[in-house]
């Protein structure tokens, strides 16, 4: 994460769960299975214009029940890579343990589901949309992902927001015709304890020595033991952020 949101977690000891749907501004296909597999798995042909709209029906009912998940993203482990310093974070990393991730989410009262992302729809079967939230495209595979997702229903909303006056559903909810519940929020936060969560904190390879000791601040004043690194990435031959998105 970035120093902004690691100064907010150490500062509040709240897990940041976004909510799905908004994910979609980096990745569309987000809570979603392909048109192919939806195709597939309902039968439905291809330039059949009932079939059609009945996949842009059943992508946009998708969508909605999405909105009503929110997700937390963690990694799992297996070494440090320049692409996801400079994709998700320039700031820091937080080290956990599956076994205490599970265990700070069970004392919360909402409904919280826990697991390994997959990629691709090789060996998905069946039309399910919480499995839909667990799968991804390829592209996204070297992420890696350990997903957090808590359940938050809006209690008087409906899956129709996609359809417009006259009666055509669209492949997405139409935001400005039908808005969600103002209650509806684009996040939520969970109290956590971060002394039992967290296993290491380990700086960027960018991270300048007055960021590596308000962190050794952070940590002292929230009396955490777990030890402070830098990234194994240091090194006066790593490429500075400008450079590596000169790359690409």
């Amino acid at each position: 994460m970035d120093f902004p949101k690691s100064r907010d977690l150490f500062a509040n000891e709240e897990l940041y769960l976004r909510r799905t749907d908004l994910f979609k501004e980096t990745d569309p296909n987000e809570g979603l299975a392909s048109d192919e597999y939806v195709r597939a798995a309902r039968g439905l042909r291809r330039y059949d214009l009932r079939d059609e709209l009945t996949l842009n029906n059943d992508q946009a009912f998708a969508r909605q029940v999405s909105e009503a998940y929110y997700i937390n993203c963690w990694q799992l482990f297996e070494g440090e890579t320049l692409d996801m310093w400079k994709t998700y974070g320039q700031g820091l990393a937080v080290f956990s343990r599956f076994d205490l991730l599970r265990n700070a989410l069970s004392p919360m009262l909402d409904d919280i589901l826990l697991g390994i992302v997959r990629y691709g729809e090789k060996d998905m079967t069946g039309y399910n949309l919480i499995r839909f939230l667990y799968t991804k495209r390829h592209q996204f595979s070297k992420e890696r992902e350990l997903r957090v997702v808590l359940q938050c229903y809006d209690p008087v909303a409906g899956t129709n927001r996609h359809f417009n006056a006259n009666n055509f559903p669209s492949r997405e909810p139409l935001d400005e015709l039908n808005p969600l519940h103002p209650w509806v929020h684009s996040f939520k936060r969970r109290r956590i304890d971060l002394k039992t969560l967290a296993t290491e904190i380990r700086l960027s390879p960018w991270a300048t020595a007055d960021e590596f000791e308000e962190v050794k601040t952070w940590v002292k004043n929230k009396n955490l033991s777990c030890p402070i690194t830098h990234s194994d990435l240091t090194n006066p031959l790593t490429p500075t952020l400008d450079e590596l998105r000169k790359i690409g």
